[in-house]
C-alpha cells in the first residue's frame, strides 16, 4: 500500500498538522478537560496510553493505512484533539486515493461546539476533493452515537444507512464486540454545494 504525504492544513480557527509523539502531553491535557463525551470514541487519558495510541497511528501511517493529524486551536496554539484520513482506496490506477474516509476524530471539551470541527472538516474535504480528486468521501460512526451523527449531517454528508455488525465497538464494556455503523458520504458532484455551505457556516 502507498504511503501518502502528510500535509499541513491551516485555516482561521484550526491547524491540522502531522501527528507526532511530540503532541502526546498536550493531547493528554486536551483529553482530560472533560471525558464525559468520549463514550463512543477511544481517547486515552494517561500519558502512557496516549503514547501507545499515537505510536500505533504513526505505525499505521508508515504502512500507508492512515494519515493522522493533531488539531491545533489557533486562538491559543493549544493542541485540542486528533483526526485522520483512513481507508484510502485506489481503483482508477492513479497515485492518489479515489475514495477516502475521514474519522478517528475527537476534540477537547473546550473545542466542541466551536467552529473548529466545521473548519477541520472543510480543510480535510478540500484536500480530498481538490488535491486528490477523490470521487467519494465517507464518514462512519457508531449508530447509537446521535451527537456524532448530527454533527456529520451538519457538515454536509448524506446518510446512507446502517451497516450491521460493521466494526468493533469502542463503548465501555463492549470493546471489540460488533457494532452497527451509521454510514454517511459525500460524492464529488456534491462537493461544490457542501463547500459553499461550510464556508457560509464559518462566515
Amino acid at each position: 500500500m502507498n504511503s501518502y504525504e502528510s500535509p499541513l492544513l491551516r485555516g482561521s480557527h484550526v491547524q491540522l498538522e502531522p501527528l507526532s509523539l511530540d503532541h502526546v502531553h498536550q493531547l493528554v491535557l486536551a483529553a482530560n478537560e472533560d471525558r464525559s463525551t468520549y463514550s463512543w470514541t477511544p481517547v486515552p487519558g494517561s500519558v502512557a496510553n496516549m503514547r501507545t495510541y499515537v505510536a500505533g497511528l504513526l505505525a499505521d501511517a508508515e504502512a500507508g493505512r492512515v494519515i493522522p493529524f493533531a488539531q491545533r486551536r489557533l486562538s491559543d496554539q493549544r493542541i485540542v484533539g486528533c483526526t485522520r484520513f483512513l481507508e484510502m482506496r485506489r481503483w482508477r490506477g492513479g497515485e492518489t486515493p479515489d475514495e477516502v474516509e475521514v474519522g478517528g476524530t475527537w476534540l477537547a471539551a473546550s473545542a466542541q461546539r466551536t467552529p473548529i470541527n466545521t473548519e477541520a472538516k472543510l480543510l480535510l474535504f478540500t484536500h480530498a476533493f481538490e488535491e486528490w480528486d477523490v470521487v467519494r468521501l465517507s464518514i462512519f460512526t457508531d449508530a447509537r452515537n446521535t451527537q456524532s451523527r448530527d454533527a456529520i449531517l451538519r457538515v454536509g454528508a448524506k446518510f446512507e444507512g446502517i451497516l450491521r455488525s460493521h466494526r468493533g465497538s469502542y463503548a465501555p464494556g463492549e470493546i471489540g464486540t460488533p457494532r452497527d455503523t451509521a454510514a454517511h458520504s459525500i460524492i464529488a458532484s456534491e462537493w461544490p454545494a457542501v463547500r459553499a455551505a461550510l464556508h457560509a457556516r464559518l462566515a
